[in-house]
């Protein structure tokens, strides 16, 4: 062991161990664990804390380390909880599944004649729906399944290929919180983000974030322009039972209910509304919108515990695997060897900032592409690209847009990701969408390259 300590970086050596584990179908938070433990042991930490003579701790074990670091994640997973909660009050109002319902029996009148308008309507209300459900009405993917099935009967009636449909869909999740700080866009930039890249020993103080992420975004919204151009030929899909069963039960809806409607409305006014006025305040937000929810009495009292521990439910997976992120990076900063992987990778570079730009980048598609979470990415490669990005003399901005790029590379494309499976899990109900095939490549060549690209160009110019 000590021989091979000698000769392997523990960093390299936990994030190699931490992928092969992810890829090989190892849970996420498993995969997270071991690879700490094995990189603390690789660089010679001991399991547990030692002690001098005295009693006094004289170094930390690798058990305290990553239990301390667990808890830099805790404000996050709550917020995620929280934000779970709300949306799942929002879902218990009736309110998408009855705007789903009046869309279905809108289109199903209308998509004989003007097929044309019909197409590009759905699609870009697909495109509203994934932009607000990650900031205006945070509820993720949970509006997929309520709202895609029943359009399935229409998309085959119009022919629009479905691989579009799931750009389309995963660029409203993805490019949203990578460049607006509100809802789901407020934990990444602003709480992991910006507060990762602090701790790592660099002043973030005043930096516009939405400055340092506008030209990778822009590298999304090419790659979605170039999926209309790709996908824009008619592709034909079998009208079966299931699109005809989901397609009647939506039309089928109730008329929306006035109250219930703007019971909904005041709600989510009141989540956002908090967030503009207050900086942080996505918790305080989620929680007085679920409040809204009870106190008009939408949520039953007697209701109220179920619909909350649905929500946490619904997130739980996603802050355990921040929580377990925080842990890795902990581990990582106490090793001791990120200075001389950025001493190394310094070397290897020879001072090309481009050069290790792309490096960094390509690096963060990997470890994204593994995990499936480019929230839990973050914390583990900002502690080594902050160092280096200092070290190469990248400036603030620069830094947060080649941190935030990195880690969102990877989360389109992803097989194991939240952005593909959502789409899938819609687009597929009737079993002709290969998630693989239909939703990850698609997504993978139309954004991460042109996000690859995107994310260097910030980099040299910022």
């Amino acid at each position: 062991m000590d021989f091979i300590a000698a000769h392997l970086n523990a960093v390299v050596a936990a994030v190699v161990i931490m992928l092969a584990l992810s890829l090989a179908r190892v849970h996420v938070v498993l995969s997270l664990t071991v690879g700490a433990f094995a990189g603390g042991l690789l660089a010679g930490m001991p399991l547990a804390d030692t002690a001098d003579a005295a009693g006094n701790v004289s170094r930390q074990g690798i058990i305290t380390v990553f239990q301390n670091g667990l808890s830099g994640g805790a404000k996050i997973a709550l917020s995620y909880a929280m934000l779970g909660a709300f949306a799942m009050a929002i879902t218990h109002s009736g309110l998408p599944q009855q705007l789903a319902g009046a869309v279905v029996r809108r289109l199903n009148q209308n998509s004989a004649s003007g097929a044309g308008a019909v197409k590009w309507t759905l699609l870009i209300l697909l495109l509203a729906m994934g932009i607000m459900s990650q900031n205006v009405v945070p509820i993720h993917i949970a509006f997929i399944p309520m709202v895609v099935p029943p359009l399935l009967l229409v998309f085959n009636r119009l022919k629009i290929d479905r691989r579009l449909i799931a750009c389309v869909i995963t660029f409203g999740l993805v490019t949203t919180y990578m460049f607006l700080p509100y809802g789901f866009g407020a934990i990444f930039l602003n709480e992991i983000l910006l507060g990762n890249i602090k701790s790592s020993g660099m002043n973030v103080d005043g930096i516009n974030v939405m400055e340092a992420m506008a030209i990778p975004a822009l590298g999304m919204v090419a790659g979605l322009l170039l999926a209309f151009v790709h996908y824009r030929k008619p592709r034909v899909y079998e009208d079966n039972q299931v699109d005809a069963d989901d397609n009647r039960a939506a039309a089928d809806q109730p008329e929306p209910s006035s109250y219930r409607s703007l019971v909904a409305g005041v709600a989510i006014a009141v989540c956002f509304a908090i967030q503009l006025v207050y900086n942080d305040a996505l918790l305080l937000g989620a929680m007085l919108g679920f409040a809204v929810f009870m106190t008009l009495g939408v949520v039953k009292r007697h209701d109220a515990n179920d619909v909350f521990g649905a929500g946490i439910r619904m997130m739980a997976m996603v802050g355990f695997i921040m929580i377990a992120a925080q842990g890795f990076a902990a581990v990582m900063q106490a090793t001791g060897d990120i200075q001389p992987l950025v001493d190394g990778s310094m070397k290897m570079f020879g001072g090309s900032k481009g050069m290790a730009a792309f490096a960094m980048l390509f690096v963060g598609l990997l470890v994204t592409m593994g995990i499936g979470s480019s929230f839990s990415t973050l914390p583990i490669i900002t502690a080594i690209y902050v160092p280096l990005c200092i070290s190469l003399g990248f400036s603030p901005p620069a830094t947060v847009a080649i941190v935030g790029t990195a880690g969102a590379l990877g989360d389109a494309g992803s097989p194991a990701s939240d952005s593909t499976l959502g789409p899938t899990m819609g687009l597929n109900a009737d079993g002709q969408h290969d998630h693989i095939r239909d939703s990850v490549v698609p997504t993978f060549i139309h954004y991460n390259i042109p996000l690859l690209i995107a994310g260097w160009i910030a980099a040299m110019v910022l």
